[in-house]
């Protein structure tokens, strides 16, 4: 029994011995282990040292290279795009007064008429013999009412006989005036000077008043519609300038707003305005597209490429600029306020003046403080 204690005490104490040992030994290796760490940091601060001064010291060194341009001061301009539509005020579907049997046209689609003039003309030989009769008719009353009002100037005769030949002159006057009326509306008349764009009609065809006969369109002064979203209704007003492009025909015209429109249509959030133009050698047709474009903001400042502005993580916009240093340049963020922008170019209206040299090709590439090359 003694034995076996002795045998246990002696295994207790041997493993305590272990246990220390152990413990000594992970102790030293840690301590080795956090003094190469300070080794290690301490050589890499040093090599740091050593490259930043090689660097420094390295005249062969290769810069990135960049170009630049000069910050210049210009005229801004700001435009609204939106297409819009020839419209003519004098454009419209003649119809017939009367319904009736086409006997002529007198015009040909294309051809170019006057006011007045006399287009086409219906069947009317019944109206035109009436008026015949009518006529014969009123000049038998007309002597004879004369003949009696001269004998009336005498008193010679009865004031009933004189009254009633008055009464039959002037009822066939009213008649002959009356089929007369009718006789000209047997006629399609031009209301106003123009060109015949199309005849529906044709010679012998029967027509009424809802028949359309013909299109006759002035386009001597067109105008173009277009619909602009109600959020530029402060920058678009009568006067403001504008720029038509009608693609179609390649022609550029300058015009100003003439009418901005008082009713903001509910579906879509717009409103209308039309633009006169003097259509000159009538190339402009009636419903042809035009591509607008309605200046609404104007400025004179520094104007640069937008594609040199940058934004940084808080969201402000800045640009590289080169400053000389010796040989090269040194690139110097600088912060700008971009107050417009317009077609790829930006307006700044502080942080730039006309002496400024902006970074252009390597803007994007290159970092606040960077020495570079500059080339052309």
């Amino acid at each position: 029994m003694k034995s076996i204690f002795y045998v246990s005490l002696l295994s207790l104490v041997m493993s305590c011995n272990t246990a220390t040992e152990e413990a000594k030994s992970l102790t030293d290796l840690k301590t080795k282990k956090n003094a190469l760490v300070d080794q290690l940091n301490e050589i890499s601060n040093e090599l740091k040292s050593v490259e930043n001064a090689i660097s420094a010291l390295d005249t062969l060194k290769r810069l990135m290279t960049v170009t630049s341009f000069k910050a210049e001061e210009k005229e801004f301009n700001h435009y609204i795009e939106v297409q819009g539509v020839v419209k003519a005020d004098k454009t419209i579907e003649l119809r017939a007064e009367m319904g009736g049997s086409i006997s002529a046209i007198l015009i040909k689609q294309g051809q170019r008429v006057s006011k007045g003039q006399t287009l086409a003309t219906l069947e009317s030989s019944v109206i035109d013999n009436s008026v015949l009769q009518l006529k014969t008719q009123l000049d038998l009353a007309t002597t004879t009412y004369e003949r009696q009002a001269r004998l009336w100037d005498q008193k010679i005769g009865s004031e009933i006989q004189f009254l009633q030949l008055k009464a039959q002159k002037e009822a066939l006057e009213n008649s002959l005036n009356s089929l007369k009326a009718q006789a000209r509306k047997m006629k399609v008349v031009a209301p106003f000077s123009g060109v015949i764009d199309q005849v529906f009609a044709k010679t012998g065809e029967l027509v009424s008043p809802q028949t359309p006969f013909l299109r006759l369109v002035n386009l001597d002064n067109v105008y173009v519609e277009s619909e602009i979203t109600e959020t530029y209704l402060k920058a678009v007003t009568k006067g403001t300038k504008a720029l038509l492009h009608f693609k179609s025909i390649d022609t550029f015209v300058e015009a100003s707003i003439t009418q901005v429109g008082n009713f903001i249509n509910p579906s879509n959030r717009s409103f209308k305005t039309r633009i006169d133009i003097k259509n000159t050698n009538n190339e402009l047709k009636a419903n042809l597209l035009a591509n607008i474009k309605i200046n609404d903001y104007n400025a004179s400042g520094i104007v640069i490429p937008s594609k040199v502005i940058q934004k940084d993580r808080n969201g402000k916009t800045f640009v590289y600029v080169l400053e000389a240093e010796e040989n090269n340049f040194r690139v110097v963020k600088t912060d700008v306020v971009e107050a417009n922008s317009y077609a790829n170019f930006s307006y700044i209206s502080e942080g730039l003046n006309s002496n400024s040299t902006l970074v252009e090709k390597g803007a994007r590439l290159v970092k606040n403080g960077e020495i570079v090359k500059l080339v052309d």
